[in-house]
């Protein structure tokens, strides 16, 4: 009879203990939530927009832009497009290397100005975007609409301030 008091009072008391762990847990969590998240380490630009452009926008949206295509010539029709699961991989990469590189382009020196330089970096932020989730969907028709769209947005900027 004495290990079954035994067993009952650990019994009890693991429960206590439990109960007290969550609702401690609970205020530590209000607690976190309250607080106000660490500020972001502010890292100074290294690269021109010309470097980003010439290193890593131009090359990317190459990349989305070969990557689906239509030949027609004295061979006949000939549709290219990603088949295999590297090949949409790379095309994703490079769809997300625009979005980034758009976000690059707004920070420290590099914004021009806060008004249609930040509008046309977001329409290539966009375009990416559209771009990702059609590699992500293995959606050719879906690359080709982001290829418009990355068009666009770089038409768009260069005649405004292309130097």
């Amino acid at each position: 009879m004495r290990t079954v008091n035994w067993l009952f009072a650990v019994s009890v008391a693991l429960f206590i203990s439990g109960i007290g762990f969550i609702i401690a847990s609970g205020r530590a969590s209000k607690v976190e939530a309250a607080a106000p998240p660490p500020a972001a380490a502010s890292l100074p630009p290294v690269a021109s927009v010309k470097q980003l452009m010439i290193g890593v926008v131009t090359p990317a949206a190459y990349v989305v832009f070969d990557s689906v295509s239509t030949i027609v010539d004295a061979k006949g029709v000939q549709e290219n497009q990603p088949r295999t699961e590297e090949e949409w991989t790379r095309v994703g990469a490079n769809a997300a290397a625009l979005i980034e590189s758009a976000n690059m382009l707004r920070i420290g020196t590099r914004a021009v100005d806060q008004g249609d330089w930040v509008k046309m970096s977001q329409a290539m932020a966009d375009a990416g975007q559209i771009a990702l989730k059609a590699a992500e969907a293995r959606s050719p028709a879906g690359i080709l609409e982001a290829g418009e769209a990355i068009n666009m947005s770089c038409d768009n900027c260069h005649q405004k301030y292309q130097r």
